[in-house]
C-alpha cells in the first residue's frame, strides 16, 4: 500500500505546482496588460517593475492558492479514474478512506505551505505590491482611511479630524479630548491641524482650549497655535492594507491598538487575520470535494468533472467575497464571514465523501 500512497501523493504536489507554474505567468501577463500603460507614463524604473511582479507572482500565488489545488486535485484523479486505476485499487479490496489517505497527507504538506506563506511571506510581498500600486498606479488617498478620523491615541487622549488630506498633511476640524479617572480635563480645538515635517510641530489654526474645572472653566484662545503631540501622521492615518502587511504577532498587536482607536477599518484588519487560519483548512475541504467528485468515471470523460468542480470553486470565491465585502463596509461578524464558507462547503463535503464511500 506504500506503493499507491506514493503514487497518489507524488501526483498530488506535482500536478498542483504545475498548475501554480501555468497559471501566475498567465496572471501576470494579464495584469501587465492591464496597468502598462500607467507604468510607462510614470517612467517606473525597471528594477521596481520587476520586484512588483515578484511580489504579484507571490501575493497571486496566496490569493488563489485553494481554487489551484482544487482543479489540480481535480485534473489528475480524473485521469486516474477514466484509466480505471482508480476502480482498480477499490477493486482490490481497499476502502474509500484509505484511498483518501495520501491526499490528506498531501493536504497536510499544502495546508502548512499555505499557513507559513500566509504568515510571513504574504504580508512583506503584499506590503511591495500595495506600495507599488498606490506610488504608481492608484491615488495615494485611496490607500488611507481619511474620512471622520476618530482615534484613541493613548489611556487618556481621544482625537477626532472631520478629514486628513496626506500630500498638504492638513487635517479640518480637529479635536483632542483629555481625561483623567473617566472625567474630560481638557479639550483642544481647531479649524485646521497642519504638520509641519522641518521641526515636528502642528500648526493649528483658529486654536481653542477649554481647561474644565470643578466650578468654572478656562478658556485659551489664539488665532495660530504651534504645538507638539503625542501622535503621528501614522497613527492618525493608518493605510487601509497595513493588516495584510503585518506578520501574524504584529497583526494582533495593531488590531489590539486600532480597537482602542475607534478605526472604521477593524473589520477589514480581522478579517486579514481570520482568513490566515481558514486559508489552510480550506485545503482539506476542497481535497476532499474534489476527489469525491472526480474519482467516478463519467461518460463525459474530464471534462464533465472540470466542468463540474469549476462550478464549485466559483460558487467557493463567490460566497468568500460576498461576506468578505458585508464584514468590510458593515458591523457584520468578521469571524463569521470568513468561516461560513468553510462551514457550508465542509458540509458538503461530508456528503459527497458519504455517496462516494457507497
Amino acid at each position: 500500500m506504500k506503493i499507491l500512497d506514493w503514487y497518489i501523493l507524488k501526483r498530488y504536489l506535482f500536478t498542483f505546482f504545475i498548475m501554480l507554474l501555468l497559471f501566475i505567468p498567465i496572471g501576470i501577463t494579464v495584469h501587465l496588460a492591464e496597468k502598462i500603460g500607467k507604468i510607462l507614463e510614470n517612467e517606473v524604473p525597471f528594477i521596481e517593475v520587476l520586484i512588483y511582479f515578484l511580489d504579484f507572482t507571490i501575493y497571486f500565488a496566496h490569493l488563489l492558492f485553494p481554487l489551484f489545488l482544487f482543479l489540480s486535485v481535480i485534473w489528475f484523479t480524473s485521469k486516474l479514474a477514466n484509466n480505471t486505476e482508480v476502480i482498480a485499487f477499490l477493486s482490490s479490496g481497499v476502502s474509500f478512506s484509505r484511498f483518501l489517505r495520501p491526499y490528506m497527507i498531501g493536504g497536510v504538506i499544502v495546508a502548512i505551505l499555505a499557513l507559513v506563506l500566509g504568515m510571513y511571506l504574504a504580508p512583506n510581498a503584499s506590503n511591495g505590491f500595495n506600495d507599488f500600486n498606490y506610488k504608481y498606479l492608484k491615488s495615494s488617498k485611496d490607500a488611507l482611511d481619511n474620512q471622520n478620523v476618530y482615534r484613541q491615541i493613548n489611556d487618556n487622549d481621544y482625537i477626532y479630524v472631520s478629514n486628513f488630506d496626506v500630500r498638504q498633511k492638513l487635517g479640518r476640524n480637529f479635536t483632542l479630548e483629555h481625561f483623567e479617572d473617566d472625567k474630560m480635563t481638557y479639550k483642544i480645538s481647531a479649524n485646521t491641524i497642519k504638520y509641519d515635517e522641518k521641526d515636528s510641530l502642528y500648526h493649528l489654526v483658529s486654536y481653542t482650549k477649554r481647561h474644565i474645572g470643578e466650578k468654572d472653566d478656562i478658556i485659551e484662545v489664539a488665532r495660530r497655535k504651534d504645538t507638539l503631540f503625542s501622535f503621528d501622521l501614522e497613527d492618525l492615518t493608518p493605510v487601509v492594507y497595513i493588516a495584510e502587511t503585518l506578520p501574524y504577532g504584529e497583526l494582533n498587536k495593531f488590531i489590539e491598538k486600532e480597537e482602542k482607536r475607534g478605526s472604521s477599518y477593524i473589520n477589514r484588519y480581522k478579517l486579514v487575520k481570520y482568513r490566515k487560519w481558514s486559508l489552510p483548512v480550506s485545503v482539506f475541504i476542497l481535497t476532499i470535494i474534489a476527489v469525491a467528485v472526480s474519482s467516478i468515471k463519467r461518460r463525459g470523460g474530464m471534462g464533465v468533472n472540470l466542468a463540474f468542480g469549476i462550478c464549485i470553486a466559483m460558487v467557493f470565491v463567490f460566497f468568500d467575497k460576498i461576506f468578505g465585502v458585508l464584514a468590510s463596509q458593515s458591523d457584520f461578524s468578521p469571524l463569521v464571514a470568513v468561516w461560513f464558507p468553510n462551514v457550508i462547503f465542509g458540509f458538503l463535503a461530508a456528503y459527497l465523501l458519504y455517496n462516494a464511500k457507497r
